[in-house]
């Protein structure tokens, strides 16, 4: 896992900046209701996406769990817009929000379901929770970085669309409707994805032992023009209103 404090500096340069960001906020617009008045972005990060979400009529909050991050969330939406909070116990009384969105977060998270169950329990009958899933096969399996990536995929991923929508039932959350959105500037170029294999950044995406771990950095190297990122992955948005 990342250690978020230290990326924060320079986290949005690394992550497709603002193309990327306005492509996830309109798709999370597109999904939450025109009636809704609060909305929360869990696990928002340094912020880029969460002030896109501003619309007329919506107050727009956010809570992450790096200091690091949240300052800087704090600096782009104002101090009294993000509060340091956990996403496993959201510091917001039950029933108390419209709406609720969670961007590359459940992916981290083998304790998904935890976080999908506090969504559930900040949100108002009638409220939606927006959140991606599937996001590793947003990158597609037709790049030959993929196909070198896919036999070490772990089977179940955190953010399985099938295991999200599960827990989201058992807690009141039905499927109302989905979206997806082009992550501009995040294409996988060989050598970039041989570092963050090498770093140990895949590691909840991968089963991979030291030495297989070896031989998949040694083999990304090796493919043509390793500089050059593939295609920018699609992401899946679902979302859910909370039912009772």
């Amino acid at each position: 896992m990342l250690d978020y404090d230290v990326e924060a500096a320079h986290y949005d340069a690394t992550r497709g900046g603002v193309p990327r960001a306005w492509s996830a906020a309109r798709a999370i617009l597109a999904l939450v209701p025109e009636r809704a008045g609060t909305l929360l972005d869990v696990g928002c990060g340094t912020g880029l996406v969460t002030e896109r979400l501003m619309r007329p009529g919506l107050r727009v909050l956010g809570t992450d769990a790096s200091p690091g991050m949240a300052e800087l969330a704090a600096r782009r939406l104002g101090p009294s817009l993000v509060v340091l909070g956990n996403g496993h116990r959201l510091p917001f009384a039950d029933a108390s929000l419209d709406a609720v969105s969670a961007v590359w977060l459940l992916h981290l998270l083998p304790d998904a379901p935890s976080v999908v169950a506090e969504c559930a329990r900040v949100l108002r009958p009638g409220g939606t929770f927006v959140t991606t899933v599937d996001k590793d096969a947003g990158h597609g399996t037709d790049s030959d970085v993929e196909e070198l990536l896919a036999p070490f995929r772990v089977r179940r991923a955190y953010d399985a669309a099938a295991r999200i929508q599960a827990v989201a039932c058992e807690h009141g959350l039905r499927r109302v409707g989905e979206a997806r959105f082009t992550g501009h500037g995040q294409g996988r170029s060989p050598a970039g994805t041989a570092g963050e294999v090498a770093q140990g950044h895949y590691a909840a995406a991968l089963t991979i032992d030291a030495e297989q771990c070896d031989g998949l950095v040694s083999r990304l190297s090796r493919l043509p023009d390793p500089e050059v990122p593939r295609a920018d992955p699609v992401y899946r948005l679902l979302a859910l209103r909370k039912e009772y």
